[in-house]
């Protein structure tokens, strides 16, 4: 007996749809466009994404180049546990082919520096222990071991520091009404070089390129406040960089702010910045409250972020003839940059701050002991 497709049609069995939460159809999505989502768990969120949408087993297998197993096993692995059933059960894939007493002696070794070097490679450290270097890259890879990187701190020494912390950022957190916050500083030791060829510009498939000797033509000191509200600068060059340039920038700032603002100036422990002339002028102007840093803490003042900038776009990029034609790529540089102010904001936790230091402390401290 033949039966009429419409028949057929109303024996079949029903499309089931995946019961899928509102949070879950955006995690996977967003599994779907990230670019670092693997092919395998990109392959699943999709699988679920359209089973979601009411389409067989036999049109998701087809649209994904999959088989229909597959598409069953991970619908119903969804629809058993959520988003933890597209995962891998554990103990699937190679088991590891060295023994975990090796890998402990590559741990260990790594954190150790090597007699007469002051670091590991991978080879070195392979040859050492008698095993490849692969493996040896592979379980730095596993275990986020980097012994070829290196960062640098500086501690501060000085007290009290929490005090002193405290006092600075706190005129970044809480600005006091009727009153400017000016992080101030030099940079001193500016050299005006010239390279000994034109530098060649950047173009296709290569970049900028320069030579790597110069000739000196003398260094520049850059005096600079920067105020914390609206990021415009004061700034003064000069020749020197002892307290008497200090000084005439500290009357600069005195006659170009408005007369009834307190000026709170945050500095570093710089000498010129306490000698006896400069104390006794700030002792004759009670607006002026000057707010040092703590010791080897220059990363407070926030001019010293702008001071990065300005050796990163200007100095360091740039090939000058005279001291002149240094100072005036310095002052067109901070005249452009006050034509369109960006302020720096300061948005780290002081308490983050002060824990971690306190952890920086404990292990140097342990480190001495050993």
């Amino acid at each position: 007996m033949l039966i009429s497709p419409e028949r057929m049609l109303a024996m079949a069995r029903p499309v089931s749809i995946p019961d899928i939460t509102t949070e879950e159809k955006l995690i996977l999505e967003q599994r779907v466009r990230a670019s670092t989502t693997s092919q395998r768990d990109g392959l699943r969120a999709r699988i679920v994404l359209l089973r979601a949408e009411g389409r067989t087993l036999q049109d998701v297998a087809q649209c994904l180049q999959v088989s229909v197993p597959c598409v069953c096993k991970w619908s119903q692995r969804f629809e058993r546990e959520g988003l933890a059933g597209l995962q891998d059960r554990p103990g699937r894939g190679r088991k590891p082919s060295l023994p975990a007493a090796t890998v402990q002696r590559v741990i260990e070794a790594a954190s150790q520096a090597p007699p007469g070097r002051a670091r590991w490679s991978t080879r070195t450290l392979a040859a050492h222990l008698g095993l490849s270097h692969g493996s040896v890259a592979r379980i730095w890879k596993s275990q986020n071991l980097k012994p070829h990187l290196e960062r640098t701190f500086q501690a501060s020494n000085g007290s009290p520091y929490e005090a002193k912390f405290w006092d600075a950022i706190g005129l970044y957190l809480d600005p006091p009404e009727k009153s400017l916050v000016l992080c101030c500083d030099e940079k001193t030791q500016g050299p005006a070089l010239e390279r000994t060829l034109p530098s060649l510009p950047p173009g296709h498939a290569h970049v900028r390129t320069e030579r790597h000797d110069y000739v000196r033509h003398g260094t520049l000191a850059l005096f600079a406040a920067l105020n914390y509200l609206d990021g415009k600068l004061t700034y003064r060059t000069e020749r020197e960089q002892s307290h008497v340039e200090w000084l005439r920038f500290l009357k600069q700032l005195d006659r170009e702010t408005p007369k009834d603002l307190e000026i709170h100036l945050i500095a570093d422990n710089f000498a010129t910045h306490k000698q006896t002339e400069v104390t006794a002028w700030l002792a004759r102007r009670p607006r002026f409250h000057m707010h040092f840093t703590p010791t080897s803490s220059s990363w407070m003042n926030l001019v010293e972020r702008f001071f990065a900038d300005i050796t990163r776009e200007c100095v360091r990029a740039g090939s000058f003839r005279s001291v002149p034609q240094f100072t005036r790529a310095i002052e067109a540089h901070m005249a452009e940059h006050n034509e369109q102010p960006k302020p720096y904001r300061w948005n780290a936790d002081g308490a983050e701050i002060l824990a971690k230091t306190q952890r920086e402390r404990e292990a140097l401290a342990g480190t001495a002991q050993n």
